[in-house]
């Protein structure tokens, strides 16, 4: 190899060199603006969670269990919409048995109008017999409204009834989300499954030969760590 050809190859490894470095500033400034724009982001109502408080998780307990909690969702809201399918059927069989009775008290106040008129024709001078046909009349008025606001009162329950049906649809959506997660989860469970039991391992080294750092952690301090995951 020549001068010539051993200059020109360093000259190469000093702009490979100043390539990687200028990558990583960009890496660095990269991660610096996104960090800067996450931080950024308006969130009022405090859902983000902070940088600082999100280590460690909190323990897997009932409360954090997340099919767990939607279990109890599903359950309960199942619960709750049978509740107030009962009621709202409850509803609706009281407002049909009364619209049956105002039909029966529809017709008797138009026989009451019909004999009334008949005793007003024979006798035009008798006034109670014109008033009980004015009242009759007017009381056939109100139950026609009464029949109306009923029959309206019906129609409205059922269009309840109907929009009900969309609480069994969302229960449905998260029972498919739950089913969804329990399959991930039992196919995750299965591709980190192992051969060898777990008590039958051989005990991890905390040091490398060839390690730089002198800053071993013990067993001691990594039970610690655990023991501290389920206190916060």
């Amino acid at each position: 190899m020549t001068q010539e050809e051993l200059d020109a190859l360093m000259n190469e490894d000093i702009d490979m060199d100043m390539g990687e470095i200028a990558n990583e500033a960009v890496t660095d400034t990269s991660e610096e603006d996104s960090e800067a724009l996450f931080n950024s982001i308006d969130d009022p109502h405090g859902y983000r969670a902070s940088a600082v408080h999100s280590w460690p998780p909190p323990p897997p307990t009932d409360d954090n269990k997340m099919v767990h909690q939607l279990d109890d969702v599903t359950k309960e809201s199942e619960e709750k919409a049978t509740e107030i399918f009962d009621l709202v059927e409850g509803i609706s069989n009281d407002l049909t048995n009364a619209e049956d009775t105002v039909a029966e008290i529809d017709d008797i106040l138009e026989a009451n109008i019909a004999l009334f008129g008949t005793l007003c024709t024979k006798f035009p001078h008798v006034e109670a017999f014109q008033t009980q046909l004015a009242q009759n009349k007017a009381a056939k008025a109100k139950n026609a409204s009464l029949k109306d606001m009923m029959e309206t009162n019906i129609d409205t329950v059922m269009n309840i009834m109907d929009i009900m049906q969309y609480q069994d649809i969302h229960r449905q959506k998260i029972e498919r989300v739950i089913n969804v997660m329990r399959a991930l989860s039992t196919y995750m469970n299965h591709l980190f499954s192992s051969k060898v039991d777990d008590s039958k391992r051989v005990t991890s080294a905390v040091h490398l030969p060839g390690d730089n750092t002198t800053d071993i952690v013990s067993s001691e301090d990594i039970e610690a760590l655990l023991a501290s995951f389920g206190q916060k």
